[in-house]
Parts: structure tokens; sequence; C-alpha cells
């Protein structure tokens, strides 16, 4: 089903080069279907980050419903459509997920909340608990948010060795929302499906 966006140029002037182009224009996406939207199971469960576009077409196929839109219209055949943020799909479907979230930086300084697990500040590079250099591995159990001060202080020591401790042992994350995490930047608008605090961002 094709999908256009209302025009926004003035119209050209008699005699203009424009006006003498008589050939067919190639189609160009509207901006806002070039942006990305967060997809539910039909239980609200977080699935996947789709483009707008792509949800778009789930709307108009019945396959999904709109539950967050954005100001932006869209226009396919005689239906205007407002562009969704977040839908969820009309009917459940089983996806298979890993076992266990992939470890990345973002992931990590989402999970401690962009801050210092050592100090409190606000994080800027990730470390090992037990330094890699000492045997440390580079897994959810060993890896911590913190900032460039701490991570030169520490060096390759133990935390015993400087008398620190850590507020939570490290893990790895669970839930349906974490699988999104470490992708992409997360839209503020999703934070609600996601389960997420205002002071998270991924």
């Amino acid at each position: 089903m094709p999908i256009t966006a209302v025009p926004s140029s003035a119209p050209s002037r008699p005699g203009s080069r424009r006006d003498a182009h008589t050939g067919p224009c190639a189609p160009v996406p509207a901006v806002a279907t070039t942006g990305a939207t967060l997809l539910l199971n039909a239980t609200y469960e977080p699935l996947c980050v789709v483009s707008s576009r792509r949800a778009i077409v789930l709307v108009l196929a019945a396959k999904a419903e709109a539950v967050d839109v954005t100001d932006d219209e869209v226009h396919a055949e005689r239906v205007t459509l407002a562009v969704p943020i977040v839908v969820r799909l009309t009917r459940y479907v089983r996806v298979p997920y890993p076992v266990q979230v992939p470890l990345s930086r973002r992931a990590v300084f989402t999970r401690d909340g962009q801050t210092c697990v050592y100090c409190g500040g606000s994080a800027t590079s990730i470390d090992h608990v037990i330094p890699r250099s000492r045997g440390g591995t580079h897994t959810w159990d060993n890896v911590v948010a913190a900032c460039r001060r701490c991570n030169h202080a520490k060096a390759d020591r133990y935390l015993a060795e400087l008398g620190w401790s850590l507020p939570r042992p490290p893990g790895a994350p669970s839930g349906a929302a974490w699988r999104l995490l470490g992708h992409r930047t997360v839209d503020p608008r999703w934070r609600e499906w996601l389960g997420m605090p205002e002071s998270v961002s991924a």
C-alpha cells in the first residue's frame, strides 16, 4: 500500500525550470516514516524496534494497532494516519530469545544507571572488578560502569587492596526490555512500555 507525505514545497512559478520538467519524479520517503517504532507483542511485551514505515504498514494491514503516536501524519490512499511511536501486534507471536543479554558497554552503563559504582559520579568507562591481568573475565558479573578517575586509581588492583566495596554484586540483567538495550538509543516515549525509570537511558 503506497504511503505518501503531504507536499510541503511551495508551487512553482510558470516558466520556471521546475515547471518545464514533465518527467516522473522519484518518490522520496517522508521524514516521518524514517524513524523508529517500538513493537510490542499482543501481551504488551516488548519485542523489537522496527522502522516507522514498517509499523505503519502493520497498522494498515490490521496486524498491529497504534498504542502511542507522534504529531506527524502520513497519507495512504484515502487514509490519514498518525505516525506511531509504539504499536502492539493484534495476534500473539512466540519468539525465541537468547538466554542472556549480550554484554556491551552501553548495556553496562544502562544497568548501572550511567553512574560509577565506586563513587557515584558520572560513568565514562567500564572496569573489570577482578582485573583481566589477574584472571578476571569479561562477563556480566565482573564488569561495572566507572568514572575515569576511579578506573585510573583502581588500575589492576583488587577492591580489598583499596578498601573499596561494591554497592551490590554485578550480574546479567534480565527482562524483556533488556533485549532492546545496547543496540540503539531508547526513545523516552518507550520507557513506560520498557519499565525503565527516567534516570536510565540506553
